[in-house]
This record gives structure tokens, C-alpha cells and sequence, in this order.
């Protein structure tokens, strides 16, 4: 077919989709070839795609010293030898069960494993890479020879941009990644997450599965097209297209019964066989549909989960904790929540909490109706979750993402803190979700934004503003209202807190008011979560508690 065919099995592809017309590639432009990339321009030729793949990936900045075509003619026959390479034994990082075959023939089957082994033996530092055999297997189509193909993946291999993230090479990395993923379909597809915390023992390690779906079920003309943007865009097209896959899976089989023991097993089914359901192109179409977090955010969160994995000590491959289980029935009494509406709580929570345990901090039937003893027992928490029972035996409360010990940092004035991962909850006498404006809406700010300083409106006695950054070296907080452009301050109002009350959202009215005795509150739509009232829109309290997260893994 072409030069680029020595370790292709053209049987076994779909001819049909290549077309042989000559095309060039001239544009260097991020936003032409980004569109170029989605369009799918240079998925229908076979030559074009190498050439394309082989710009792209030359232009990745590498460390100085990054092994190339010469140093794989050099090693493989030391490493190798004689030995047959269908049975070559891989390194413990990559999963030996899944190295996907992608219509290779016999020789390119066998290359895969001759240069996995010659990439452990040039980076030793890999310790968890399940992507790399698909990544190779992908990359011979479009590769004259083994040493070429290695030189290209040791090049995205050594990517030394620290803001292009490209494969996992550690299992911190990719825990984090999972978790990460995790809490991307708790905020885009509450449906399917919803499914999932129904029907599976533990949400993340499903989850976990999320590079699998890519790097391992999905077809190769899928991959292949993901890859196209993947090698433009950067890590962020991994979430987008796994994001799609589930929402995709949810749609198929939502109201089915699952097909094997585990929803785990369905998954991957679904993703091998989604040629059944979905083309490449309307797989794509929906990623990119997906109105989702900016580069910089979803790096704030990939940093908070990894800080959270290596606290908790989880930095190599363990047997993972039944995340599910976190809220055990036999230690859990609350006079507010079940065990099973508690556990729908932590499944809506950050994934690097979820691994936690409640801890209740503060509650009015031991403690009193008082807010000063309210503070002295959630200062020194973050996040806490905030629950009131009523009179009238509604419940609702928050989810707060800040120290309450922040409140100081306004003096004596009512000042707003907290960050956009706030979020407002009703559970009685039904449960409804609300979340910072912000992410469902993403049109309506631009990130990137230097700090504003908020001003109150002339009516009222509140002053809003985002907290300044910590002069330590502390992270900057995921979904901090600092990186966003935003339409007024009413749209960062979160959480504050004074001597006199306690609110929770803000902007022509407010999710949840306290007033100091925690005796009564006021409930009403505001701008920063765009939500209906929690419960009776003046409400008497009959019970109050404050829970913090128990790491249980640190004792």
C-alpha cells in the first residue's frame, strides 16, 4: 500500500475508509491543525496520518538526552537476542493480558513486545504504564520500521512541557488520573454516575477502567481517531472521549439489565463493540460537546488528588479500599441522614475525600444551639458537610470546601470564601443536587482571569471576594473563583460566616441563612448556585450537624 504498511494486516482493515488522493499538510497553526485534527483530515490516508503523526510528535519538547532510532538498533539484539518475541515476558508495568493486536500482522505483533522491552531497559524510571502497548501497536501502522516507531514513543515518553501532560508513566499519576475522571463524571454525567453508585460495590474502581476503555477495548479506528487529537490537544481529549464513552453507555442500556456479573464487564463489552451504536465521528462530536473544565483547573485537580494519594501513602499498586464502604452502616448514626442517603452524599464528593470516613464534629443535640461552639468544632476541617433536619422533617445542607476559620480574614466584616466545589444539597422530601453556576454554564466566565476585588452591592452589608492566595506554597484550590473571569460577584458568593450568622450562597438571596442561635434560617434562590429553596423557605431547626472526613488509612 504505502511505505508506512511493513506491519500492517490490510485483511483485517477497513479498506474501504482510505483514500489514496495525494493531500498535504501545510498549516502550523494550533487552531487550524486543532480543527484539522476533530475533522478528521488526515484520517483517510494512510501516508498522510505517518507524516502528520511524525510532525507532531518531533515537535514535543523532550529532555536533552532522549533515546532515539540508533539507540534501538543498538540494544534490541542484547535485549532480545534469539528468543521468540510472541513469547517475551513484559515488564511488570504494562498489563501482559492487554497488549491489543489493532490489525497488525505476526512481525508487528511481536515488535510490540521487542519495544516495550527496550523502553523499560531506556527508562527505568516507568513504574505503571498500561497505555504504552496500545500506544505502540498504534504507532507501528505509521511507522517504516522498529527503530522509528520506538524513537516516536520515547519522544512522547520524554515530553518534559510540565503543561503537556501526556501518558502516566507512575501509578501515582494514574490513581490520580482515575480519581480525577471520577470526579469529571460526578460534575458531567450525574446519570451514569448515578447508575454506577447504584449498581457497583465501588464507583473507582470502575472508574480506574477509564484508560482501558481507550487503551485497550475501543476499535482501532477509534483510537486512531482520538489519537489524532490527542497528539494536538493533550491529555484533557483522554477525559473528553471517555466522558462520551459513558454517556454513551448510559443512553444504550440505560433501563436494561446488565449483561454480566459486574458493570465493570458491561462497560468494556460496550466500548469493544461500539461499532454497533456509534460512530468514530458522533463519539468525537459528543466529546467535544462536553462543556468541561479548563486545562488549568483540571490540573489543580489532578494535583490536589495526587497530594491526597501520597498522604495517604498510596504511591505504587495496592489492593484498593472499598470506597463504597466508607460510610459503614455499624459506626454511622446520624439523627439527620440514613447510611444509604449518607453514602449517596460521598458519592457526590471529591474522589480524594471519598476515601475518607464521616467524622461528626459538631452537633445541636449534644453541643447546643450555639454558633460560637459551632465554629470551635468545624475550625481546623476541610471540607465539612453541613446537615439540618427541620421541624417540619425536611432535610438539605452543604457541602463546604473551606475551613471555616477563613471567615477571620474579612476582620469584622461578613465577607464571602470558599471555592466553586460548594455544593447545595435537599434530600428530604426529595434529593436534588446544586453545584456552582459555573459548571454548568461555563459560557458564562472565561478562566485565566488575575483576582478581581469583589465590591457588595450598595444595598447590602456583605463584602465578597475570593481569598487571597496563601504566600506559602500552598496549591492554588481547585475551582477557586481567582481563575475565572466572572459576570458579577454574585456568582463567587459561597460561603461566609460572622458572629451573628452563617450563610451559604448569595446573590438576590441566598441557598441557606443561620442566624446566630442556629434556631431558625431562610432558604431562597441565589445566583451562585441558581437553585430552588432547600426546604420551606423560612424554617425552624430541629437538628444540626457538622461532619468532617476521618483518613482512615493514616489512622
Amino acid at each position: 500500500m504505502d511505505e508506512y504498511s511493513r506491519f500492517v494486516d490490510w485483511d483485517k482493515m477497513d479498506v474501504t475508509v482510505q483514500s489514496q488522493d495525494a493531500k498535504e499538510l501545510t498549516c502550523t497553526e494550533f487552531q487550524e491543525l486543532k480543527q484539522l485534527a476533530r475533522q478528521g483530515y488526515w484520517a483517510k490516508n494512510h501516508s498522510l496520518r505517518a507524516k502528520v503523526y511524525h510532525k507532531l510528535i518531533s515537535n514535543i519538547p523532550c529532555r536533552t538526552v532522549t533515546p532515539d532510532a540508533n539507540v534501538y538498533r543498538d540494544i534490541v539484539v542484547k535485549i532480545v537476542g534469539k528468543r521468540n518475541s510472541s513469547s517475551l515476558p513484559l515488564p511488570e508495568f504494562v498489563d501482559n493480558s492487554l497488549v491489543p493486536t489493532y490489525c497488525l500482522n505476526a512481525e508487528g505483533i511481536g515488535a510490540v513486545r521487542k519495544i516495550i522491552l527496550c523502553i523499560a531497559n531506556q527508562f527505568p524510571d516507568i513504574s505503571f504504564c498500561p497505555a504504552l502497548p496500545s500506544v505502540i501497536a498504534l504507532l507501528l501502522h505509521y511507522s517504516k520500521d522498529e527503530a522509528e516507531c520506538f524513537e516516536q514513543v520515547c519522544r512522547i515518553l520524554a515530553c518534559n512541557d510540565p503543561s503537556k501532560r501526556l501518558i502516566d508513566q507512575t501509578f501515582l499519576a494514574f490513581e490520580s488520573s482515575c480519581m480525577t475522571f471520577g470526579d469529571l463524571v460526578n460534575k458531567y454525567c450525574q446519570a451514569a454516575h448515578k447508575l454506577m453508585v447504584a449498581v457497583s460495590e465501588d464507583v473507582l474502581e470502575v472508574y480506574s477502567d477509564w484508560q482501558r476503555w481507550l487503551f485497550g477495548e475501543l476499535p482501532m479506528v477509534y483510537i486512531a481517531r482520538v489519537f489524532d487529537v490527542f497528539l494536538v490537544e493533550g491529555y484533557k481529549v483522554l477525559y473528553r472521549v471517555a466522558l462520551a464513552l459513558l454517556k454513551f453507555f448510559h443512553k444504550v442500556r440505560a433501563g436494561q439489565p446488565m449483561e454480566s456479573e459486574s458493570i465493570q464487564q458491561d462497560i468494556r463489552a460496550f466500548v469493544r463493540d461500539i461499532a454497533k451504536s456509534v460512530s468514530p465521528e458522533r463519539l468525537l462530536e459528543k466529546a467535544f460537546a462536553i462543556r468541561l473544565f479548563s486545562r488549568k483547573e483540571i490540573q489543580l485537580l489532578q494535583m490536589a488528588n495526587e497530594k491526597a494519594l501520597q498522604q495517604k501513602g498510596i504511591t505504587v499498586k495496592q489492593k484498593r479500599q472499598n470506597v463504597h464502604l466508607a460510610v459503614h452502616a455499624e459506626n454511622f448514626k446520624s439523627e439527620i441522614v440514613s447510611v444509604k442517603e449518607m453514602r449517596d452524599i460521598w458519592s457526590w464528593i471529591p474522589e480524594r475525600f471519598a476515601l475518607c470516613q464521616p467524622l461528626l464534629l459538631f452537633t445541636t443535640l449534644e453541643h447546643g444551639c450555639s454558633l460560637s461552639r459551632f465554629y470551635s468544632h468545624s475550625e481546623g476541617h476541610e471540607p465539612t458537610l453541613l446537615l439540618i433536619k427541620t421541624t417540619a422533617k425536611e432535610v438539605c445542607g452543604a457541602y463546604l470546601s473551606t475551613d471555616w476559620s477563613e471567615r477571620r480574614r474579612g476582620g469584622n466584616k461578613l465577607s464571602f470564601f470558599g471555592t466553586g466545589g460548594v455544593l447545595c444539597v435537599r434530600l428530604q422530601p426529595e434529593v436534588e443536587r446544586y453545584e456552582w453556576v459555573i459548571i454548568k454554564n461555563p459560557e458564562l466566565a472565561t478562566t485565566g482571569s488575575e483576582p478581581e476585588n469583589h465590591t457588595p452591592p450598595a444595598s447590602s452589608t456583605l463584602s465578597s471576594g475570593s481569598v487571597p492566595s496563601d504566600p506559602s506554597d500552598r496549591l492554588s484550590p481547585f475551582l477557586s473563583a481567582r481563575h475565572f473571569n466572572l459576570p458579577s460577584k454574585t456568582a463567587s458568593m459561597f460561603m461566609a460566616g460572622s458572629s451573628e450568622c452563617i450563610i451559604i450562597g448569595g446573590g438576590d438571596g441566598q441557598a441557606l441563612y443561620l442566624d446566630a442561635d442556629l434556631n431558625h434560617g431562610r432558604t431562597s434562590h441565589c445566583n451562585t448556585f441558581n437553585n430552588q429553596p432547600l426546604c420551606s423557605e423560612s424554617f425552624q431547626i430541629s437538628v444540626l450537624e457538622v461532619w468532617g472526613f476521618r483518613d482512615t488509612m493514616n489512622g
